[in-house]
């Protein structure tokens, strides 16, 4: 199969292996086969390449982004298992499941792949082609389904390059996938929860826990998993947006070319890339949050591309805050 300059189509072997490998680590994309459906793949320590991995699927709302690790002892070194994890864990990776966990402070898992949030979605594929490229990259990815936002799930390599020809730099070719649904998704961050029904059944996941699992339910307008609308990060500051500059007692979020201010500020971009600022957004506001700063002036970000996302997740942070 040939694709278009720009999207390479490699059938799955050891060299397609280590060119996928390659790839991630210089920030690329690559699109693999997991047992579930295809997954598109970025470096999860590389903010910048998440945030090209937004802009490939169009219409990105930076949702958090579940990290794909070859191992449970991989998992372990980026979340804090608890021992519902740790059962769940053993019962079925590898396989379609998907922990929600505690992340670890060191864990090297980008801003942008949280959503800003404190905790992670761990997962270790069953997939023998994403097994093998976990292994030789020797880092998380992450790796939503590789289509665009909104269309149906890719589950061969065909879907994948209908969707995304030209738009990433890799698709290794497995053939179709033996599951078809995603991963169910457990957050074992309290009490086990079902986030997300998926590969592995609801009474399985109960067997082994002992104990039926609690429901979560869409209560608010962002996701902590994929699938499930929970809360998500805000800054504790308030948030003025469109900002031109700061007044007197607030914190500057610039983007583009900024005007001269004195006190605590940050830039988004100050080359004015919105896949630079993408990657920098959550980062920043939790480094103006810990300023002690209570006000925030948020310069204008361009609503396009990225910028629709950027400025989605702006809107909600500078919201009135529920009592």
């Amino acid at each position: 199969m040939i694709a278009e300059p720009g999207t390479r189509i490699l059938k799955a072997d050891q060299d397609a292996i280590e060119a996928g490998s390659r790839s991630l680590s210089a920030g690329g994309l690559v699109a693999f086969p997991t047992e579930t459906v295809y997954g598109l793949g970025a470096d999860a320590g590389n903010g910048a390449a998440v945030a090209r991995l937004y802009a490939a699927k169009g219409r990105p709302s930076f949702n958090p982004l579940i990290a794909h690790v070859a191992d449970t002892g991989s998992a372990c070194r980026i979340g804090i298992f608890t021992p519902a994890a740790e059962k769940l864990a053993a019962a079925f990776w590898p396989g379609p499941l998907t922990l929600v966990v505690a992340k670890r402070p060191d864990a090297d898992i980008a801003d942008l792949a949280l959503a800003g949030l404190d905790t992670v979605g761990l997962r270790v594929p069953e997939h023998p082609v994403a097994h093998e490229l976990l292994k030789a990259f020797k880092g998380a990815v992450v790796a939503p389904s590789a289509n665009r936002s909104g269309h149906v799930s890719p589950t061969s390599a065909t879907h994948v390059l209908a969707d995304l020809r030209g738009r990433i730099d890799l698709i290794i070719d497995a053939g179709p996938c033996a599951v078809g649904v995603e991963s169910t998704i457990v957050s074992c961050v309290d009490h086990p929860t079902l986030l997300r029904p998926g590969g592995i059944p609801r009474d399985a996941i109960e067997r082994v826990l002992g104990s039926p699992l609690t429901t979560a339910s869409a209560i608010d307008d962002a996701p902590v998993a994929p699938g499930m609308l929970m809360s998500h990060y805000a800054p504790r500051a308030a948030l003025r947006l469109d900002a031109d500059t700061a007044q007197t007692g607030e914190a500057l979020l610039a983007f583009g070319h900024a005007p001269p201010f004195s006190g605590t500020a940050l830039n988004l971009s100050p080359r004015g890339d919105l896949i630079e600022a993408a990657a920098n957004l959550f980062s920043h506001l939790r480094a103006l949050d810990a300023s002690g700063a209570r006000h925030i002036a948020v310069m204008k970000v361009p609503h396009e591309g990225l910028g629709e996302a950027i400025n989605d997740r702006l809107k909600r942070a500078a919201a009135p805050r529920r009592l």
